[in-house]
């Protein structure tokens, strides 16, 4: 059906499609303005100028949004009948089915929520509770399975439902139990509380009622009876707290403390504890795993095992960690890479390399590095690649939609334009996508065409994928550094993928991601005597700063592009504090960095620059060249820079 109509749209359009005014733009922004205001009056004047638009279906969602709770049902239903498809209509039937379920109208309810498809917790609990009328015993158990063991707190409408498998013995105590612990390993001790009440354990809210306060007193007063389940997993939880503060502090509590815990409990505090010290880089961490063995890990836990291994260079226990993870977990392309190096090193080439082959044939970093260490490098054919022609282009183009898509973004609601695009990129196929991208990159939504172009399957275009928009304005400032495009290009993408009005929710602004202060910072040193944070914005003066101070990053760096992209996005002295007692590859460096944003960073940089460099026309060099080694810690480069920011 989507072929058919990409036919007509192509034989009944001009080559172009036709764009909306300026005049439509501000009149969609103030519209947009009046319903965040609540003027109903002033949108009604709008809403004329709209009719038959492909915006139309907005303005009649702001104009029914407003006064949904004095909506008829049949107002309602037009609204959710209507032909567009746009994740507006089931935004408001969210909405809509909410308000019903607060009203207790369950026929309604039954009749349009299979309709819906974002559903949250909070209707999958009202969808139980109103099955509950008919099945009362099958949705209590549905109730436990899907979402009571969690660590995380539910939508106040769940209550009801757990309240009542309580009642009916089907959540029993062992599964409260269960579910504190999951809650305390988040941390979210007022949950933890309400959970705590519903056990038959007097003083058991007391008990992490202290432990949360004042983690190491409460331990240093506590004279544990080991018989106190509560009492027992109060002071796991203190001693969890403390590990995330220091594992000196946790292992000095718990030693005084470990023979009144059962074994299982003794192998679970040293899993959390492995854990905590794998993270801050502790080279115990693994014998702290090693008394652990047994123990069920969560990914997060089961992860940190191996990169505490990697970090030793035991290449055995990288193993071992590996094969005890889950057989989901080590199907990710880390794992199948890193068990592949660890069969390597442990004398088993050939099943290092039955891993490395299909791995060298993915479009990322550990398919790179893959492709580096095959001993014979299988030799692929090209990925497909695919050119939209201009028809293919003004059909896309002319999809409500993608004309939706555009108006958002191009009146600066980008939150909206990009609920709206992923909706309507959806069902796409290779061709369609590629063809979307293009699109966006003629209209400079340069995000949206890169988002577009990675989501290819079979069907690629890499020049879409690692676009590498204004090139002119950014030559002069990578030669007067001596920087390789490569390398900005790969950190540009990863910062702000080409938006140039991007800020973060720290307040890094424009295509290099610059903080104020920072800024503030490479300006007095550059002598800019002018400056002020509105010049941030600029793209000539973002891009002079934010290239200065790549090459700052670098030279204070050992020219290493790895340890550059951790500082710029960490900062120097986290990049400095993660080097090793040893010397590290690249990769592993890359690999053990405790920020999970940094370390999907570095590694997406450095990726990207790969792309780039091939892109660019660059002598080639290896992912594994680039990531190079890193140097162990020394006195000299443990030092803060006298100059440093």
């Amino acid at each position: 059906m989507r072929f058919i109509l990409f036919l007509f749209l192509a034989f009944s359009l001009p080559a172009q499609a036709a764009q909306p005014t300026p005049t439509n733009d501000a009149d969609f922004i103030a519209a947009n303005d009046a319903f965040r205001a609540g003027d109903r009056v002033k949108l009604a004047r709008l809403a004329s100028r709209f009719k038959k638009s492909p915006l139309e279906v907005y303005i009649a969602y702001y104009q029914l949004r407003l006064d949904l709770g004095r909506a008829d049902t049949g107002s309602v239903r037009a609204f959710l009948d209507r032909p567009e498809d746009t994740p507006m209509i089931d935004r408001l039937r969210g909405e809509w089915l909410k308000l019903l379920a607060e009203r207790q109208q369950w026929d309604e309810f039954d009749a349009e929520s299979p309709r819906l498809i974002n559903e949250d917790n909070e209707l999958a609990c009202h969808a139980l509770q109103s099955r509950s009328r008919s099945q009362p015993q099958a949705v209590l158990q549905e109730a436990r399975m899907l979402l009571w063991f969690s660590g995380k707190a539910q939508p106040g409408n769940c209550g009801p439902l757990f309240d009542a498998a309580i009642a009916a013995g089907i959540i029993t105590e062992p599964d409260i139990w269960q579910r504190l612990r999951l809650v305390l390993e988040t941390g979210n001790v007022s949950l933890a509380m309400k959970l705590a009440a519903k056990l038959d354990d007097a003083g058991l809210v007391a008990s992490l009622r202290g432990a949360a306060a004042d983690a190491d007193r409460y331990l240093g007063k506590l004279t544990l009876n080991k018989e106190s389940r509560g009492q027992r997993v109060a002071a796991l939880f203190a001693l969890l707290r403390l590990a995330k503060q220091s594992p000196d502090l946790s292992i000095a509590r718990w030693e005084k403390l470990a023979a009144e815990f059962p074994e299982a409990e003794q192998r679970y505090y040293y899993g959390w504890l492995a854990y905590e010290a794998a993270r801050k880089q502790d080279a115990r961490a693994l014998q702290w795993y090693r008394a652990a063995a047994g123990a069920p890990l969560n990914e997060q836990q089961s992860a940190w095992w191996v990169r505490s291994a990697l970090r030793a260079q035991d290449w055995p226990a990288a193993l071992s960690a590996i094969d005890a993870m889950s057989p989901r977990q080590q199907r990710e392309p880390a794992w199948q890479y890193w068990k592949a190096r660890a069969l390597k090193a442990t004398g088993n080439p050939a099943e290092a390399e039955k891993l490395l082959a299909p791995l060298s044939a993915e479009y990322h970093f550990y398919g790179q590095l893959a492709a580096d260490d095959l001993t014979a490098p299988v030799l692929s054919a090209a990925a497909p690649n695919f050119k939209p022609n201009e028809r293919d282009i003004a059909s896309m183009q002319a999809m409500p939609g993608m004309q939706r898509t555009l108006t958002l973004y191009r009146t600066g609601l980008r939150t909206e334009a990009l609920k709206e695009w992923s909706w309507t990129l959806r069902n796409f196929n290779d061709h369609e996508l590629l063809t979307a991208a293009e699109v966006a990159r003629r209209n400079e939504m340069y995000d949206r065409a890169i988002n577009a172009a990675d989501r290819t399957v079979n069907v690629h275009d890499f020049s879409l994928r690692y676009l590498a928009p204004y090139r002119d304005a950014l030559q002069p400032h990578i030669k007067e550094q001596g920087l390789d495009e490569a390398w900005v290009y790969g950190l540009m993408r990863q910062e702000s993928r080409f938006v140039t009005a991007a800020k973060s929710n720290v307040g890094a602004a424009g295509l290099m991601q610059i903080m104020p202060s920072t800024a503030s910072w490479i300006a007095r040193r550059l002598g800019l005597k002018d400056y002020r944070r509105s010049l941030l914005d600029q793209l000539d003066t973002n891009l002079k700063l934010g290239t200065y101070y790549m090459k700052t990053v670098l030279n204070w760096f050992d020219d290493s592009p790895v340890l550059a992209s951790a500082a710029y996005n960490a900062g120097p002295s986290r990049a400095r504090r993660w080097r090793g007692e040893l010397p590290l590859e690249g990769a592993i460096y890359a690999e053990t960095i405790p920020f999970d944003e940094t370390r999907d960073y570095v590694k997406k940089v450095m990726s990207n620059t790969i792309y780039y460099s091939r892109q660019f026309g660059a002598p080639q060099k290896s992912l594994k060249q680039r990531m190079g080694i890193v140097a162990a810690k020394t006195q000299d480069n443990q030092q803060a820079i006298p100059d440093e920011k």
